[in-house]
């Protein structure tokens, strides 16, 4: 049993999912309104009253976890966390009180997951489709075959920034509307080619305000009661008559959502305009239902990361076979200093840690972490690609650029074990290591092999630098010969 929680712009929700049958069947759902974007000062600060809110739900939402036995949880943040200043500073708090990692996950991220929710509840694997998500602060737009994705880019227009931008007051106007759509509009139109050339048998929207606009047009018979421009633009023509967010009392949408659906709608009209969209269906499926499919592959052993880090090497000429010597060699020794958990990480950063040479060979290192820190690497959040950026760029050199990072023991005895697997790997040492020891408790202790010098001269000088490096940063190292 799985559990996602997602953070999203407009409303906190959550899933607990069970997969069985080849199906994810929900066993409890909660959401909460919370309007997290709207919490966003001039600065893109996030206030105090808003972070409080924030944690209040999250408190709710773990009671609700902790009934349940659950093999993995997974809680996700949008748009709101990637661009607000302060998040480092928040995110602790919002931890403390959900009591689990917080993965502020990028737009495209965001939009392949969403597209994993929507492929798992659509059993066409051959249809070319387009799914659309409009959330709060930004809009996904994915096209894929089936399984496979071929485009996915996040736009950041969302239904809060719409509906502040234009409709602040809750007036109505055919000015604002028009304008509101031709905003949206304008962030789509670069892109709007692309997409066309991708083409698609059917389009799909995904998000909680796509389905309160379906939900309005269809219990109220709005237009042709479908979700085509007709009936968009149909109720459009309500929304300006009646002038006010507040007047609008037409059931299949929640008082306190009618801004948004205000905002989603000019961002939808605009969107299907530049695509020349006539049509869509709105979906129960998205974000949460792909959160919970992931965790299930990973559960599984199919983790997508996994295919990332494939995909990055070759897309920078990585020497496959080197890579994974190192990668063998940094997680022996990595095991031998007894860490207290497991570090996917420190793989992966060595199956990349040659991603610069591209680029410059002695600042390899440099280049290599700008890469991974920044690369679009699907099933990464921003944090884990951070981490890995880190490794990566303490490769080698001195250790004093990812000084605080260091501070993690954990952290700190991945940085020495991939150190020492460039080591050995750059002294053509790599095949000679039987019976090394490496010990990391306050001071670091190397034992090597009788011999190991002699037939590898030039690792004596690299074992001279990594002396100087880590007494710099006031851990003593020492190398002896058993």
């Amino acid at each position: 049993m799985f559990a996602a929680v997602d953070l999203g712009s407009n409303s906190f929700r959550l899933h607990i999912g069970e997969p069985a049958g080849g199906r994810m069947h929900i066993v409890r759902t909660a959401r909460d309104p919370i309007r997290l974007a709207a919490g966003l000062d001039a600065d893109n600060m996030l206030l105090e009253p808003a972070i409080r809110s924030a944690v209040k739900t999250l408190q709710d939402f773990r009671a609700i976890l902790d009934g349940y036995t659950l093999d993995a949880v997974r809680v996700v943040a949008t748009n709101t966390l990637r661009v607000a200043r302060n998040a480092e500073q928040v995110l602790p708090r919002l931890e403390a009180a959900i009591g689990y990692p917080i993965e502020v996950i990028s737009g495209e991220e965001e939009g392949r997951l969403i597209y994993m929710g929507v492929a798992r509840a659509i059993d066409k694997p051959d249809e070319r489709r387009l799914v659309i998500d409009i959330g709060g602060g930004s809009t996904e737009v994915i096209a894929a075959i089936g399984p496979e994705i071929t485009l996915v880019e996040s736009f950041g227009i969302g239904t809060h920034p719409q509906a502040a931008a234009f409709f602040a007051d809750g007036r109505i106007t055919p000015e604002a509307f028009d304008d509101a759509v031709t905003e949206a509009r304008a962030r789509f139109e670069d892109a709007a080619d692309l997409y066309k050339a991708q083409g698609w048998d059917a389009v799909y929207g995904s998000s909680g305000t796509m389905r309160a606009i379906n939900e309005v047009i269809g219990r109220n018979g709005i237009g042709d009661g479908s979700m085509s421009q007709a009936s968009l633009h149909a109720l459009r023509d309500i929304l300006l008559a009646l002038g006010h967010v507040e007047a609008f009392t037409m059931p299949g949408v929640k008082k306190d959502r009618v801004p948004a659906m205000v905002g989603g709608l000019t961002v939808l009209i605009g969107l299907m305009q530049e695509l020349g969209l006539q049509q869509l269906t709105a979906i129960n499926a998205g974000l949460r239902l792909g959160v919970l499919s992931d965790l299930e592959l990973r559960a599984s052993r199919l983790d997508r990361r996994d295919a990332a880090i494939r995909a990055c090497m070759r897309r920078f000429g990585v020497d496959s076979q080197r890579a994974l010597r190192t990668a063998k060699i940094a997680a022996s020794l990595y095991e031998a200093l007894e860490p207290v958990d497991a570090q996917p990480y420190l793989c992966w950063s060595a199956m990349l840690h040659e991603v610069g040479l591209q680029i410059s060979m002695t600042g390899a290192h440099k280049h290599g972490a700008y890469i991974v820190e920044h690369a679009d690497l699907p099933g990464f959040t921003t944090r884990e690609q951070r981490l890995m950026a880190s490794l990566i760029l303490g490769q080698k050199g001195n250790l004093r650029k990812i000084r605080d990072a260091l501070g993690a023991p954990d952290v700190a005895k991945a940085v020495l074990a991939l150190r020492m697997a460039v080591v050995f790997m750059h002294a053509r040492a790599d095949g000679d290591l039987a019976g090394l020891g490496l010990r990391m408790k306050g001071r670091i202790e190397l034992e090597l092999p009788a011999g190991l010098l002699d037939k590898h001269p030039t690792l004596a000088p690299w074992l001279r630098k990594e002396e100087g490096a880590w007494n710099e940063v006031g851990v003593p190292f020492s190398a002896a010969v058993r």
